[in-house]
């Protein structure tokens, strides 16, 4: 039923880290390029950050730098580091495979930035 879990949300002040984990039980994990997406109330899911089957990665301008995406093959996990988060970092985390994000949507991370 459930191939996505997210997890490792919380609220943080600004300028302090998080670090999500997607678990999945993608039996083609290991040849198919994951992605984190974030959504706030009323506004698209955008995809920010993404990493290949081998391990390459791309972020948007709002996170490059700040955010990193790995991987564990093995686990079958895909990770987000977020450092120095900002108040608009906030909102429910999502992981899903990239390009495609063909499978089901899990139920978020929720991520809360004060100030």
């Amino acid at each position: 039923q459930v191939q996505l879990v997210e997890s490792g949300g919380g609220l943080v002040q600004a300028g302090g880290s998080l670090r999500l984990s997607c678990v999945t039980s993608l039996l083609r994990f290991n040849a198919l390029g994951m992605g984190w997406y974030r959504q706030t109330p009323g506004k698209q899911r955008e995809l920010f950050a993404s990493i290949s089957r081998l391990g390459n990665t791309n972020y948007a301008d709002s996170v490059q730098g700040r955010f990193t995406i790995s991987r564990d093959n093995v686990k079958r996990t895909v990770y987000l580091q977020m450092d120095s988060l900002k108040v608009e970092d906030t909102a429910l985390y999502f992981c899903n495979v990239f390009p495609g994000s063909s499978y089901s949507w899990g139920q978020g991370t929720q991520v809360t930035v004060s100030s």
